[in-house]
């Protein structure tokens, strides 16, 4: 490769260069992929090995899920780029768009985030309704969440519930599953959480709904997608669309992805679909 008169020290510093280049380039191969953390680390952790194996083969590159501490450090990362696909709740998609100047877009969501829901749920009998929330304590999930927080808000604020005026105390447990803990261990009177982490939590025989039971479920919205950052070369969005929405229940693989992301299928989507949830967010004064 070097002629014998090519001095050592510059052969060396050469060497030591494209060596340093080949490294940076195999790293940034790697396609990076995290996810707000609206259940428990091992919840996701779990939910994520078989789709990260999964996009591997079909994306041809090595596929690392990069949990974050919180819902606005799953914002930053997209915006930032440190990140490559990133899934959100509503709320934070449209908290993505803001921070990154519009260049947060939409990829997929499953099937059923057309439709999504919440639920309120209590252990207490004499709570049958949304106004028998008045004066008690309630939790919602985290801050940031679409499920857990936005749009309970939103639904209380139009039945005439003012959650920081009518309720005894707000609290925040920053997860779904962590709010059914709270309600189940009466820390709180009521909680609102997301309908499938509930429905998931009930058929897991993790929860009682003989003692923690639903009293309200919320009409539908739309909710989670997963995303990328505008400046993600259109080909490559192309491939990683694709590989979701081939995703299907007729193959073995496809049946567990699918399972764990309690999905029946993926489908494209669009900025426009979460407009509702933007006027929501500005309504609830959560959104400047």
């Amino acid at each position: 490769m070097f002629s014998n008169s090519f001095p050592i020290a510059r052969r060396v510093l050469l060497a030591l260069g494209l060596f340093a280049l080949g490294a940076a380039a195999q790293a940034q191969q790697v396609f990076r992929v995290t996810a707000i953390p609206d259940e428990s680390p091992t919840e996701l952790a779990r939910k994520a090995a078989p789709l990260m194996k999964y996009l591997e083969q079909r994306l041809g590159t090595k596929v690392e899920f990069t949990p974050v501490t919180d819902y606005a450090a799953a914002v930053e990362a997209l915006a930032n780029k440190q990140v490559d696909l990133a899934w959100f709740g509503g709320f934070t998609f449209i908290q993505a768009q803001q921070r990154s100047g519009g260049k947060a877009v939409p990829l997929v969501q499953r099937e059923e985030d057309a439709k999504f829901k919440s639920v309120f749920i209590t252990t207490d009998d004499s709570i049958k309704t949304l106004a028998d929330l008045k004066g008690r304590n309630v939790s919602f999930g985290s801050q940031s969440s679409t499920s857990g927080h936005l749009m309970p808000r939103s639904f209380l604020l139009a039945s005439g519930l003012n959650p920081d005026r009518d309720f005894k105390r707000v609290a925040y447990s920053g997860a779904h599953d962590a709010t059914v803990a709270a309600v189940a261990s009466g820390k709180v009177d009521a909680g609102a959480l997301n309908i499938s982490v509930w429905e998931k939590l009930v058929a897991d025989k993790k929860v009682d709904p003989a003692k923690v039971r639903v009293f309200y479920t919320t009409p539908a919205y739309f909710d989670y997608n997963w995303t990328v950052h505008a400046d993600m070369a259109p080909a490559q969005r192309a491939k990683l669309a694709k590989a979701f929405t081939d995703l299907s229940k007729d193959t073995a693989e496809g049946r567990e992805i699918l399972e764990l992301q309690r999905a029946t299928r993926f489908i494209p989507t669009s900025v426009d679909n979460y407009t509702g949830i933007e006027a929501a967010a500005r309504s609830a004064g959560l959104l400047k």
